[in-house]
Formats: C-alpha cells, sequence, structure tokens
C-alpha cells in the first residue's frame, strides 16, 4: 500500500499528520523534510532573542522523536525534484517515493527586494531554524541593525532587539507600521512607544543601495539619506513556494489553488499552510493552518469534511504596545469606527449592514481580544 506522502515538516504538515494520526493509527505516512525534521514553533523565531534562546532550544521536539511519536518514515534533508502525477511518484534526493495521496505544506520563501551595491547579496532573512542559528552567529560584535519592513515580523523583530540593546532601525516605503492589517490611526499607535525603547522609524522610503563599509553597511535610501548598519534584515513578507506544483501542472494562483477540503487540480494532491490558496485565500497564520489541518485529516481519512474558518484574530508580539487584529480583507466594503480611547487604539470595521467584521486593539486594549471576537459577524 502506497503512503500517504506530506512534503513539509513545518506547522502544516506536522499538524495534518497529528491530527490524522488521532483518527487512524495504521495508514502508512512518509514525511519529507528539506531540513532536519525537528519540530518548533516559527512565530517564537521573532522574539528569542531577547529571551536568551538559541537555535538549539528552540526545537521542541527532535525529528526522531517526531516520527517515533507519531509512527511515520521521516526522510529528513531530502529534496523533492519533480512530482510524476500519473503514476502518483516523486523524484528525491532520498531516492524514488510512490504516493497514495500527497499533501503539500511546502511553506514560504523570503521576498528578496532587488538591491544596488556590491553587499546587495549579504541581506539577511529568518525564515527558519537555521536562518535563526545564522542570525545568532552574526550578531556577535553587531551594535546597529537595520530592519527592511514594518510589517509584522519587523515590528517584531524591532521590538525583540532594541530590548536586547541593539540600536534598530526600520525602514519601510508606507506611511505608518502594520499598514497592511490595520488602519492608521492604530498603526501609528506602535511608533511612540517604540521609538521610546529606541526604535528609529524610517517611513516613506525604502533601501535602494548596500555598499560594504569599513564597518558594516552603508544603505543609501530612495530619498536620498544615508545610513550605516552592521547588520541588515529583510523582512518584508513571503511568497508562496509554488514552484514544484507549478511545474506539476497544478494549478497556481498566489499560491497553490486548492478548495475547502484542501484538494488541488490533482484529486490525490492537497495543499496547506503558507503555500496553499484555500478559497481564493493565502492566509500565512497559525489559526488558519491549525483549522486547515484538522479538517484535511479527516478527509484523508476517508470523511466527508471542509475546512470552515471562524474568526481568527492576529495577536502581534510587541510587548512595548500590544497588538490585536482581526484583520478585514484589502477590498472589503466598509469603515473603520473608533470605539473607545485610551492609552492605545479600540476600533472596529464595519459593514455596509453595519456588521463588525474586524477589529484593531492595541496597548490597554488588547486584553480584549477575546470578547471582541464573539462580537464579529463571520
Amino acid at each position: 500500500m502506497s503512503p500517504i506522502v506530506v512534503l513539509g515538516s513545518g506547522l502544516a504538515g506536522y499538524t495534518v499528520i497529528r491530527e490524522l494520526r488521532k483518527l487512524n493509527r495504521d495508514i502508512p505516512i512518509t514525511l519529507v523534510s528539506r531540513d532536519s525534521g525537528d519540530y518548533y514553533s516559527k512565530p517564537m523565531l521573532s522574539n528569542a532573542f531577547v529571551q536568551h534562546k538559541d537555535a538549539a532550544s528552540l526545537a521542541l521536539t527532535p525529528a526522531a522523536e517526531m516520527a517515533k511519536q507519531l509512527d511515520i518514515q521521516l526522510l529528513a534533508h531530502t529534496e523533492v525534484g519533480a512530482i510524476h502525477r500519473a503514476d502518483k511518484r516523486l523524484d528525491t534526493t532520498s531516492g524514488t517515493l510512490h504516493y497514495d495521496k500527497l499533501v503539500l505544506a511546502l511553506g514560504a520563501d523570503p521576498i528578496r527586494i532587488p538591491l544596488q551595491g556590491d553587499a546587495a547579496n549579504e541581506v539577511m532573512s529568518v525564515n527558519d531554524l537555521a536562518d535563526y542559528a545564522k542570525l545568532r552567529e552574526a550578531l556577535n560584535g553587531v551594535k546597529s541593525i537595520a530592519i527592511m519592513g514594518g510589517g509584522l515580523i519587523g515590528c517584531e523583530f524591532a521590538n525583540d532587539w532594541v530590548a536586547a540593546g541593539y540600536a534598530v532601525t526600520v525602514i519601510d516605503p508606507g506611511a505608518y507600521p502594520l499598514a497592511s492589517l490595520m488602519p492608521e490611526q492604530a498603526g501609528k499607535q506602535l511608533l511612540q512607544p517604540l521609538a521610546h525603547l529606541g526604535v528609529t522609524w524610517r517611513f516613506g522610503t525604502s533601501i535602494q543601495r548596500m555598499e560594504k563599509a569599513a564597518a558594516g553597511y552603508a544603505l543609501t535610501l530612495a530619498d536620498g539619506s544615508t545610513l550605516n548598519a552592521d547588520l541588515v534584515i529583510s523582512a518584508v513578507g513571503l511568497r508562496p513556494r509554488t514552484q514544484l506544483a507549478k511545474d506539476a501542472g497544478l494549478t497556481i494562483n498566489r499560491g497553490i489553488v486548492v478548495d475547502d477540503q484542501m484538494r488541488s487540480s490533482d484529486a490525490s494532491i492537497f495543499a496547506l499552510g503558507d503555500c496553499a490558496e484555500i478559497q481564493g485565500k493565502v492566509q500565512p497564520f497559525v489559526l488558519p493552518i491549525m483549522h486547515a489541518g484538522r479538517a484535511l485529516a479527516r478527509v484523508l481519512n476517508g470523511e466527508e469534511a471542509k475546512v470552515r474558518f471562524p474568526a481568527m484574530p492576529v495577536v502581534v508580539k510587541t510587548p512595548a504596545h500590544p497588538v490585536a487584529v482581526a484583520p478585514v480583507a484589502r477590498d472589503a466594503v466598509g469603515v473603520w469606527k473608533e470605539l473607545a480611547s485610551g492609552q492605545g487604539v479600540k476600533m472596529g470595521f464595519f459593514d455596509e449592514q453595519n456588521n463588525m467584521t474586524g477589529f484593531v486593539l492595541t496597548g490597554e486594549f488588547a486584553g480584549e481580544r477575546s470578547e471582541m471576537t464573539k462580537r464579529l459577524a463571520v
């Protein structure tokens, strides 16, 4: 009997396997991982430094123990070269694999902004445990850090590193932090608390040139200004890993297109997590992955199941000014309304029928996340 093969050992891959094992201990499962296959929590990467955690301490369960617990075959440090759909076969660096059903939990790659200069290829990004290990090593002797991107990860890194004593500059072409998640009034509430800690904000511009200097790097920004930094980190977002699926002829849009059963354009191939576009949306957060993993496990077990996403607030780990957001679609029709004032922002997004479909809570209001979630029209 050909096994279920899962490509990817991140949260998505391990979640669907865990949930499937709750339902069925007999189905053979093979997990293929590009890295070691150790289980860790990716969200911890953006606030681990101030907690003095190295890469080894972030690995919650070693791969061998995960394989034993879940009763799976785990192929670590294995790349997949091609999916042959006609005979359900995979070419891998560990040999040929056959599958009955294939789950793509491939994740996403950091977006690389093209830069000029002789140090353009020395921008770092942190997308997995190996990246974090490289960053920890690179931070030795560093005093100043420039972060490209003032979104969720950029803000979390900024809070973490400035609290650890580094001089941090955040550079973003937008007008305020977290612009993709919340309105300007709320975003600007982050500015002062993080600036008070020591973060320097540079909005309305971007890095164009990065050159080696006597110490660190000399950066030239689009507005003509310059600054120096010992380390440059890119946190401008992620792009779903879709090339393997595209080469196999699967339908691709922003991500691997799947339905509410996480089924792709091939009935035997499924996708979830950062690489997947479920019902027209790529949802790169923990809660959507957990819900999709539970539903997919039931589908793989031969049950009738469809994923249903409840309201899923996003918590931004910025202790200097806590943030909780129930995001709204960029094309949503409605208006943001202030619901309270104080040391922070409490706002709701209301549609044309005056239903609250999103919210943002910052500062003293961030603790009201559960109460506000219950008020959302889903």
